[in-house]
């Protein structure tokens, strides 16, 4: 049955297909940027437009049906993540982890260079763990904590956390996305990153530049209200040493290769120990609350209490109802042939490095657009463009960095996307405020354009050895 739903094929035009995805945009766009809305809402107007278009051209319900189930499967295990990430940010707080950092930060880390300092210390994290989620959802909710009461701009300090986040995410080899890069383009892993170099590092370096240039001392009003903020950490929370203990297992974990959600599980167990062992009193309905609904603070200085109460299962449900949405509708524009029926012309009349490198870069932006999803942004461009990168004489590793800097980076500034919402949701600054502050992201994809003019650090092949793998153009359709 599955087969014959996968046979119903239909004659697309380029030119319907590209109408239909810039009225998806224009849908997306102009509700959460335009209007403001949540981004819920203009998502399930946009897959109610694409649905209407395919009963309009005869698809079956069946093809709807399969097309949402298809997308959502590739989502299940992020979205478990994330729900997990939840319970675990409201134990941290409850057992102190989280204040521990704040105060451990504000005496190591300099006012004056406060946003260039969380930018290397999460690129640094990141390195080690691999994951730019968990560096965001950890140290960074710390940071945010931090720069907020230093009275710093939000957006800029997400921008800081998030930038690092990602460039060290783009160094490690524990990384989802740089395993699964070099997997699609047939690359060695260390290889791939030290391909990526080329474009991660002077973005990296600049963007330290930038969060030097663009943060300033408040040194006389910071040093006040970082007093007084330590002081009432240090009387409603239990603040020690002893409170970092779930972040050297986050580093233990990742040094064994663990994944992602047994990491997490661990993590929450063993920071509910700690909270027994500081309270032996807490009912185990009250800890089971915190899991769930997150952890409340209640300090007496709103400002603290905003910043630490927050967490919980329940408070990953609107990104979870929003991913599923999105994964939902990348599904049916994959399904349909939308996005293949638009980026197979593409991909075969580029007569050009710089044009090459630019059509992918492009093509792995419009799929985080259109679809949301992070992996799909490295598998949809890196099937369509293999066969002509090598073509055109260039080595799988120059796709492979495309990959990265156009689809993995780019994610987490897409409002609807699986990355943008997330880290909206966990640092509680909305994706169009933190997106310009994330230079990072928006420099690593005009470094690896440059370099496909300039030709610098790009690694070709010679035209006897190009590949000519037929089974490219049809791995690119995914039905």
């Amino acid at each position: 049955m599955r087969s014959v739903k996968m046979n119903e094929i239909k004659k697309i035009s380029v030119k319907e297909a590209s109408c239909i995805l810039i009225l998806v945009l224009l849908i997306m766009g102009g509700g959460v940027i335009g209007f403001g809305l949540s981004p819920q809402v203009p998502v399930m107007l946009a897959m109610g437009t694409i649905i209407l278009w395919a009963k309009l051209k005869r698809f079956s319900w069946a093809s709807v049906n399969l097309g949402i189930k298809d997308g959502i499967e590739k989502g299940i295990i992020p979205i478990f993540i994330f729900i997990l990430i939840g319970a675990m940010i409201s134990t941290w707080i409850a057992a102190g982890t989280i204040p521990s950092l704040m105060v451990l930060g504000f005496k190591i880390i300099s006012v004056r260079w406060f946003l260039p300092s969380v930018f290397v210390v999460c690129t640094l994290v990141g390195a080690a763990v691999g994951s730019a989620f968990t560096v965001a959802s950890t140290v960074g909710i710390a940071f945010m904590g931090m720069g907020i009461t230093m009275g710093l701009n939000p957006a800029m300090i997400a921008g800081s956390i998030i930038s690092g986040a990602i460039f060290g995410d783009k160094l490690s080899p524990l990384s989802e996305t740089n395993n699964l890069a070099s997997a699609v383009v047939d690359t060695e892993l260390f290889e791939h990153i030290r391909n990526l170099l080329w474009s991660t590092l002077p973005a990296g370096i600049l963007t330290a530049v930038l969060f030097m240039i663009v943060g300033h001392d408040n040194s006389s009003m910071s040093l006040e209200r970082i007093n007084k903020t330590v002081a009432i950490l240090n009387s409603h929370f239990n603040i020690s040493f002893w409170a970092v203990i779930p972040i050297v297992l986050v580093f233990l974990c990742a040094g064994f290769k663990m994944p992602a959600v047994p990491t997490m599980l661990l993590n929450i167990f063993v920071t509910s120990i700690m909270i027994f062992v500081q309270d032996p009193q807490i009912p185990l309905k009250k800890l089971a609350e915190i899991i769930t609904n997150g952890f409340v603070a209640k300090t007496g200085n709103v400002t603290v209490n905003t910043l630490l109460s927050r967490g919980g299962i329940v408070s990953m449900m609107p990104t979870v109802a929003l991913i599923v949405l999105t994964l939902s509708l990348g599904g049916l524009l994959v399904r349909f042939g939308l996005i293949r029926t638009v980026m197979a012309p593409l991909a075969k009349h580029l007569n050009s490095t710089g044009k090459l490198i630019t059509a992918g870069i492009l093509a792995c932006l419009g799929v985080n657009i259109f679809v949301g999803e992070q992996f799909l942004s490295i598998i949809l461009p890196g099937r369509a463009f293999k066969q002509t990168f090598n073509a055109g004489g260039l080595a799988n590793d120059a796709l492979g960095r495309v990959l990265e800097d156009g689809g993995t980076v780019i994610n987490y500034l897409v409002p609807w996307g699986v990355g943008g919402v997330f880290l909206a949701n966990t640092l509680s600054v909305p994706t169009v405020h933190y997106l310009p502050f994330v230079f990072f992201s928006l420099l690593c994809p005009l470094f690896s354009i440059l370099s496909g003019f300039t030709g610098v650090g790009l690694k070709r092949i010679s035209a006897g050895d190009a590949l000519v793998d037929t089974n490219a153009v049809e791995g690119s359709q995914i039905n």
